[in-house]
């Protein structure tokens, strides 16, 4: 069996990343290099990042919360789900960082425990009030510029979804892959775009969809734009160099195995690509929308 989970975020945040102490600038002269040439035939690359963009997480502890809310499962009466809360921890860190060529790898772990009203009204509500949802991943970000205007960024996730326990880990061979691929152009330090297509299951199964990167700052450099479309998408505003805010929405979605209802009458189990096809499903869920917070703790690069 398998169940689609899809949550679209609309937020609006605050980051501090520390307390500014000495303000005072020592300026440098940087006429001096105006001649400064690059010593015999060494290539030019483009960076991966524009002005005031915000800094990597290089280890996230958070916390997320969702309100009471109903779905009803298959035209079935509403369930009445008292909450939603889990946590979330990752890390991505640098393991080659070159002018021609950065790597990241990651680790990331999410879950979800639910609290039902009658958690007996269906084998599907009973999963999830008794086994929760969870997901452990293992990322990979490659950045290789191709020279001084072009790059390329490859993304991949493996990821193993389902309502497993460490006493019942899920096999290995239930690991959902996921990717994305951009081809772009750094036009200059203030505005990098690129187009490229994705394999996700940000919308609950498996699809290929294309995708828009595209990193904006102002020439004022108090106002910016970070987004990879349709994913995620925000209006960045810099009030000094260790306090951003952002408004925006982000679309986060898994494919989920549930074990626990493998015995389940009318359930297919399948390996099999959807898409946006229009096979019929074994039943239908229809969620009501819930208040919905995240709170984290992040240490994040310089």
């Amino acid at each position: 069996m398998r169940i689609g989970l899809i949550s679209l975020v609309l937020a609006v945040s605050v980051c501090v990343y520390g307390q500014e102490g000495d303000t005072t600038v020592v300026e440098e002269d940087f006429s001096m290099y105006a001649d400064a040439e690059l010593a015999g035939d060494a290539k030019r690359f483009c960076t991966s990042k524009v002005f005031d963009l915000s800094p990597n997480k290089l280890i996230s502890v958070g916390y997320d919360f969702q309100g009471a809310h109903d779905f009803t499962i298959d035209g079935n009466a509403p369930v009445k789900v008292k909450s939603v809360q889990g946590v979330r921890i990752s890390s991505n860190f640098p393991v080659i960082s070159k002018t021609n060529l950065l790597l990241n790898l990651g680790i990331n772990f999410w879950e979800a425990n639910y609290q039902i009203d009658d958690e007996a009204s269906h084998p599907l509500a009973t999963s999830l009030a008794t086994r929760g949802l969870r997901t452990t991943g293992l990322s990979a970000t490659l950045f290789k510029p191709l020279n001084e205007k072009n790059f390329i960024l490859a993304q991949t996730q493996f990821d193993l979804n389902g309502d497993y326990f460490l006493p019942d880990f899920q096999s290995l061979t239930h690991t959902r892959v996921s990717g994305t691929l951009v081809y772009g152009w750094k036009k200059h330090d203030r505005l990098m775009y690129g187009f490229g297509v994705s394999r996700t299951y940000r919308i609950g199964e498996a699809n290929y969809i294309p995708v828009f990167l595209y990193n904006y700052t102002a020439p004022s450099r108090k106002w910016g734009v970070e987004s990879v479309f349709p994913a995620r998408a925000n209006l960045r505003r810099t009030f000094n160099t260790r306090t951003l805010a952002f408004f925006g929405y982000e679309l986060e979605g898994q494919t989920y195995r549930m074990a626990s209802l493998r015995n389940f009458e009318n359930i297919m189990n399948p390996e099999f690509f959807r898409g946006f096809g229009d096979q019929p499903y074994a039943f239908e869920n229809d969620l009501r929308e819930a208040f919905y917070f995240n709170l984290s703790i992040n240490l994040v690069s310089p």
